[in-house]
């Protein structure tokens, strides 16, 4: 579908669009051709930074009809997700989607169906799984170089950053975990082999945005009165092979803010940042502080960016599709049933699914 070797690609929401667009653009194979967003003004903004013309659309389902777009990126509120994913594939376009894949596991799996059926490329945009920092892990972990990865940690804390400036993040579907905990939980599950979950026992709660509290910027009440999801989230997610991995997100909390995924493993382990290595070498402890090379233009987006293009041109297998975020949603949304219900969840799921 995408012609002399350029994928025309169209860009929904002009949040996290940005930083994907701009990725998508400056790929020498790649050419945004279409931007669509409810506010005409923040199409017109990222257009000016972006080559070429665009056409801009405030219709998503009339930009899925667009004849000249090969691929669509969705970065839209979380329950938006799916609506537009779905329409894209229908139209016969590959897909991008910024993480989670949805606002719940049902929706999800309707958008994994659909996109496989499709047969187009469709694949997560997951900014930590793509770091430099994760791949380098990554890289390490498929050489077996930790031996045996049996443990996790993995937790995104902010001191006051709830997101309520645009209401998708604060309402039912939303929330800490779905926005943060995402990111840290896919990229120590990935980097962990993504073993099959076998329970998964968690707590959430929301002690600081219905009061008004741990916002990122003067929130009114009108505004953080219909908070309805979770501010923090945390829990442990037992593995079949044995493996567990501990994980948190906290929007707001008396913690310093933090980043971070802890690996252990039999012969070796790691910490995401600052990016170091744990060893011992005939009874001596070695810590090694590795300091990737500034390679300049290859961060997450860059990365995003190449390997969807490389899939729809080269036929490249993807490393990160839709069903791996459907996965991810299936044990995120065992944690937060798991804390309203106050008991242990054990997940039902088939090889087939975890293929």
């Amino acid at each position: 579908m995408a012609g002399a070797g350029v994928v025309r690609i169209a860009i929904v929401g002009m949040g996290i669009g940005k930083a994907n667009g701009l990725a998508l653009a400056a790929n020498p194979r790649g050419r945004v051709v279409a931007l669509c967003d409810l506010v005409e003004e923040r199409m017109v903004e990222l257009a000016r930074q972006l080559p070429g013309e665009q056409a801009l659309y405030m219709d998503y389902k009339l930009m899925c009809r667009d004849r000249s777009i090969d691929a669509i990126f969705v970065g839209t509120p979380n329950q938006l997700h799916v609506p537009v994913a779905v329409e894209a594939v229908r139209c016969d376009k590959h897909v991008l989607v910024t993480k989670p894949l949805a606002d719940s596991e049902r929706a999800a799996a309707r958008l994994v169906k659909a996109a496989e059926s499709a047969g187009v490329v469709n694949m997560m945009s997951l900014s930590t799984r793509f770091s430099p920092a994760c791949r380098y892990l990554q890289a390490r972990a498929e050489s077996g170089y930790f031996g045996e990865l049996y443990y996790g940690r993995a937790r995104s804390v902010r001191r006051n950053g709830i997101p309520a400036w645009n209401l998708g993040f604060i309402r039912e579907g939303g929330g800490a975990f779905r926005d943060m905990g995402v990111h840290v939980l896919d990229a120590a599950w990935s980097i962990m082999g993504r073993p099959r979950p076998a329970t998964v026992t968690g707590v959430s709660g929301a002690p600081f945005g219905p009061r008004g509290l741990g916002y990122s910027r003067a929130t009114p009440p009108k505004t953080y009165r219909q908070f309805a999801a979770d501010d923090y989230a945390g829990g442990l997610i037992r593995f079949e092979s044995g493996a567990g991995l501990q994980v948190e997100s906290f929007w707001a909390s008396h913690q310093p803010p933090e980043v971070q995924v802890e690996l252990f493993g039999t012969d070796a382990g790691a910490r995401l940042s600052p990016l170091t290595i744990y060893r011992t070498e005939d009874g001596v402890e070695e810590d090694t502080s590795v300091n990737l090379p500034d390679r300049g233009g290859s961060g997450s987006w860059d990365h995003i960016a190449a390997h969807f293009i490389d899939c729809i041109l080269d036929g490249v297998e993807c490393t990160a599709p839709l069903r791996h975020g459907l996965q991810v949603q299936q044990m995120m949304e065992a944690l937060l049933k798991s804390a309203s219900t106050g008991r242990e969840v054990r997940l039902h799921t088939s090889a087939e699914e975890w293929k």
